[in-house]
């Protein structure tokens, strides 16, 4: 079953309390944080405090981005919170297990963010260890970029990784221009997990989250149901 995690970064920020009822209402199944150190990536993102009152209001469970350099210090600050996910770009140390550990140790589910230009090699020998592999199909930092087809083959490659060394089949998350037009592609590629940003869900025409995201579940189980029929 596709999961949807809405970017609350790209929520209007004045009005937060009734967007994340909205969410809410619409059945979202994650809120997607972005944590950005304006070192890794060129922007700043939220801060322990907002992410804190977020998770003592509503009952979405949190999925955390950390776009950071140094990864570690930037997670311990964010542990209390006890978050569902939390993701660090692989692009931002050499020791994954550490940073693994760290988090589960947390009781927190780990994940790995993988950038574009990234090869999933890299992540190959801890597949078995992670519950989520965050694929970005735009660089990571701002919104509105252009969606990155040739992530697509990355996610395929990710899928067949797991199933040829019966890994525990984690789940792959994709964010970046994630909307009508590229959701098609993302599932037939094998995502699990998608992003919906300021290109979709948070789209200044889209008042009502509820009939949108009921609009995308519907093309998603045709797209499934297609699938299952071409088995």
């Amino acid at each position: 079953m596709v999961k949807f995690a809405a970017s609350i970064i790209c929520a209007n920020q004045l009005e937060l309390k009734q967007e994340l009822q909205k969410l809410e209402n619409a059945h979202i199944d994650m809120l997607h944080c972005d944590i950005m150190d304006g070192v890794f990536v060129n922007n700043l993102g939220m801060g322990p405090y907002v992410i804190e009152q977020i998770k003592e209001y509503t009952k979405i469970p949190l999925d955390l981005h950390f776009a950071t350099v140094d990864p570690e210090k930037f997670i311990k600050l964010f542990l209390y919170i006890k978050p569902e996910y939390i993701s660090f770009h692989a692009e931002t140390t050499e020791d994954y297990c550490k940073i693994i550990n760290l988090i589960k140790g947390s009781g927190i589910k780990a994940s790995i963010a993988i950038s574009p230009e990234t090869s999933v090699n890299v992540i190959k020998d801890v597949l078995k260890d992670i519950d989520m592999i965050l694929m970005m199909t735009v660089n990571p930092g701002f919104a509105g970029q252009v969606f990155r087809k040739d992530v697509l083959g990355k996610i395929r490659q990710v899928k067949e990784i797991c199933k040829k060394n019966n890994n525990n089949n984690p789940l792959i998350e994709v964010d970046g221009n994630i909307n009508e037009k590229t959701i098609p592609d993302v599932i037939n590629a094998g995502a699990d997990v998608l992003v919906l940003g300021t290109s979709s869900i948070f789209n200044n025409k889209i008042n009502d989250y509820s009939h949108y995201v009921k609009k995308i579940k519907d093309s998603i189980n045709q797209i499934l149901q297609t699938q299952a029929a071409d088995k």
